[in-house]
């Protein structure tokens, strides 16, 4: 199934010129992603895949996780050949980067909360960390926290809630400020915090309203123009590769993708189709 949001669907080529990135998530947090990578490669070919029948990792265990990822990465990799995938949800890339990179040979970027440039600015050492209850809780966050900030107080708070906020919000939903206040009131109370990590590709679709309710002496980091960077490092464009229209993957029908029209096509993506996996 298709679903046309201004232009017909792009036509699958083989041999192609243009390099060509895969960007991977569960929800819309890939959207954040792909909109600081195409600051700064406009003319790169993405493949955004939202593997929303699954829609949220967060809430997975980590074998089944495991599993899944693996398995539609995979199948996105034999039919799209991209030159680089990204893992675009932190929960995901905590879990499944070593796996894919043992199968697969082209380069894997994942994201991570960025840690370690939150305790390099921070000048009080107090840091808030905003993420998934699982990546919250998960050893590779205490090991990034061990290696770069351990001399740091670090407030940790996992929200689902703010994933499914900005999934509503690009579907033209309001934001809900009290309930938004509600869950970072303890990062807005607090006396000492200077520094706040958005550690979810989601969460960035909120930073509008996040720092409309933050101290403004709190500053707000996330990784997206870290991976933006990555991505140019590791794919350079040809000289001649032409702007293009970028393609957007669902595994489900069960999204409202009209809704999402006006965000979209801010962002050259044009076209919408089922991948059944």
């Amino acid at each position: 199934m298709q679903s046309t949001l201004d232009s017909p669907t792009l036509t699958e080529t083989k041999n192609r010129s243009a390099a060509r990135a895969l960007i991977f998530d569960s929800g819309v947090g890939a959207l954040s992603v792909f909109a600081e990578i195409n600051k700064l490669q406009p003319q790169l070919e993405c493949i955004l895949a939202l593997d929303n029948a699954r829609f949220p990792y967060g809430v997975m265990n980590e074998s089944d996780l495991l599993e899944r990822v693996i398995l539609v990465v995979g199948k996105l990799i034999g039919q799209y050949q991209p030159n680089l995938c990204v893992i675009a949800c932190n929960t995901a890339s905590t879990l499944v980067l070593d796996e894919l990179r043992k199968r697969y040979d082209i380069p894997f970027v994942g994201v991570v909360p960025a840690i370690k440039p939150a305790a390099a600015n921070s000048k009080t050492q107090t840091i808030g960390l905003l993420a998934t209850p699982a990546t919250v809780n998960r050893s590779y966050t205490n090991i990034l926290i061990q290696d770069f900030a351990p001399e740091s107080e670090i407030l940790r708070l996992g929200s689902s809630e703010l994933v499914y906020m900005a999934e509503r919000k690009l579907r033209g939903e309001p934001v809900d400020l009290v309930l938004l206040e509600e869950i970072l009131s303890p990062f807005i109370e607090h006396p000492t915090l200077d520094t706040l990590v958005l550690a979810c590709t989601h969460f960035p679709l909120l930073h509008e309203e996040i720092r409309q309710l933050m101290p403004e002496r709190i500053a707000i980091l996330d990784c997206g123009a870290a991976i933006a960077q990555r991505v140019r490092s590791l794919l350079p464009l040809v000289e001649d590769q032409q702007l293009r229209n970028h393609q957007l993957l669902l595994t489900s029908e069960d999204m409202d993708i009209g809704a999402m029209r006006a965000y979209c096509s801010s962002l050259g993506i044009n076209s919408a189709e089922v991948f059944k996996c």
